[in-house]
């Protein structure tokens, strides 16, 4: 089985784990509307099924779909919603960057829009 992202307008509203003979079949709606998404691929990496380690398998789509997620149709991949206006998505990995870089030091911080800096929590 594999996982299948509805995708209507270009966004997701639906994930489930199916057979592809169920997808073709037309059961769920137009065969094309569905697009397989891998469980182990997130920032345009594969990882093993811990999550954690990169493994040597193929990326599929750039990110594991969710819902609300963007299908962006010309790169071919999956992106999550873009959490703050200041931030960008660019390839190979197709996550949102701050502008500014999450600081390094071990504490907690939060984002904030209006200075565009991280606020130590």
């Amino acid at each position: 089985m594999s996982h299948f992202a509805k995708v209507e307008n270009g966004i997701v509203t639906q994930v489930l784990v199916v057979e592809q003979d169920v997808i073709n079949s037309g059961l769920l709606g137009n065969p094309n509307q569905w697009i397989q998404t891998s469980y182990n691929t997130k920032g345009g990496v594969h990882y093993t099924p811990d999550g954690i380690t990169p493994d040597s398998g193929v990326a599929l789509r750039g990110n594991y779909a969710g819902v609300g997620y963007t299908y962006d149709a010309n790169n071919d991949v999956f992106y999550a919603p873009q959490p703050y206006p200041s931030w960008t998505i660019s390839a190979p990995n197709w996550i949102w960057t701050p502008p500014t870089p999450y600081p390094t030091d071990e504490k907690i911080y939060s984002w904030d829009e209006t200075t565009k800096i991280w606020i130590e929590k």
